[in-house]
């Protein structure tokens, strides 16, 4: 293949990975707050809240990342 086209490759893989790392974070920060809040303090709905808003907060946190890693490229 051609350099280029292995780098055009690289980059669609690395997007690709970014989406995935989004939706996780969120979800993470989901279960997580559900787990703690159902479990262990028994808070609901309020620590689900603050997760899932740490995990959107985390989301976004890699979109900067990889726009900052983009622009280096």
């Amino acid at each position: 293949m051609k350099e280029e086209t292995k780098k055009q490759f690289k980059e669609l893989w690395y997007y690709s990975s970014l989406s995935f790392s989004i939706a996780l974070s969120i979800v993470i920060g989901l279960a997580i707050g559900y787990w703690l809040d159902n479990h262990v303090f028994d808070t609901s709905p309020w620590l689900t809240l603050v997760f899932l808003g740490l995990g959107v907060i985390a989301g976004f946190r890699n979109i900067y990342l990889a726009m900052k890693k983009s622009q280096r490229l």
